[in-house]
């Protein structure tokens, strides 16, 4: 039988989602604590690879199981985890279900704070130089991404990606106080896309480059003359869904 799991991850101390020769990753730490406690081998299967240091607020897995949960299976499971993940649900789903390939949207947050913060060290970018920052063209940056179909200009070098298309149904910053906010959705997403988005705004929003530049790039689907990419730690895996398995999260799911 196959079952959904919804969880929570701070990816700070991990090499990322997938599994890594000799680096600690949350699915094998994930894969070690099921077969233990399961007590037989488990593979799960994640929703999406998130980067080293790259965090999710939410996040699904399946795994298929024939034997009987222990009881209070989830209590016992957290408390062994660890503080880093934290499981929210779990329950039986249709046996083609698959947290990967079945996901019809996913969505992402970037957290920046413009003064340094000593207790957001590991959730959020410090981003020192807001008093500089066109929030207006920071803005433009983003929506101007949402005219295009093809993001090759985005897209980390050496990716297997087979097609640079993604279809992008949001793309925009929000400002408040001392903080901007950057959320966005599609139906998929190339590796480092997010991350270099965001540079990508924000070196608009600094003159760095103009949106001319930022409109060739995409028009020509070629690099930008100054490519960033921001540094993980603000980056959260913040929505997934399954088309019409999706109300608010996985309704199926049970305790």
């Amino acid at each position: 039988m196959r079952y959904f799991v919804e969880l929570v991850y701070n990816g700070t101390r991990f090499n990322g989602w997938q599994i890594q020769p000799n680096a600690p990753s949350v699915q094998q730490t994930i894969e070690e604590a099921f077969s233990l406690l399961l007590r037989t081998p488990i593979s799960i299967t994640g929703c999406g690879r998130t980067d080293t240091g790259v965090h999710a607020s939410q996040y699904f897995m399946h795994f298929d199981f024939e034997g009987e949960f222990p009881k209070a299976f989830l209590k016992r499971i957290n408390k062994y985890i660890g503080n880093d993940i934290v499981f929210k649900s779990l329950g039986k789903v249709p046996d083609d279900l698959h947290a990967r390939f079945n996901a019809t949207k996913r969505s992402y947050t970037y957290f920046i704070i413009l003064e340094k913060n000593p207790f957001k060290t590991e959730t959020a970018f410090h981003f020192p130089f807001g008093d500089s920052l066109d929030f207006k063209k920071t803005q433009e940056a983003a929506q101007l991404l949402l005219q295009y179909d093809d993001f090759f200009p985005f897209c980390k070098t050496h990716s297997d990606a087979k097609t640079m298309q993604c279809d992008l149904m949001r793309s925009e910053w929000v400002q408040d106080k001392n903080n901007l906010t950057f959320h966005i959705s599609a139906n998929r997403f190339l590796r480092g896309m997010v991350r270099l988005i965001v540079g990508a705004c924000l070196n608009v929003g600094l003159g760095k480059i103009t949106l001319e530049d930022l409109k060739y790039a995409m028009d020509n689907q070629v690099t930008l003359k100054k490519s960033y990419s921001v540094p993980p730690q603000g980056l959260f895996l913040s929505g997934v869904e399954y088309g019409s398995y999706s109300s608010e999260g996985l309704g199926f799911l049970e305790e």
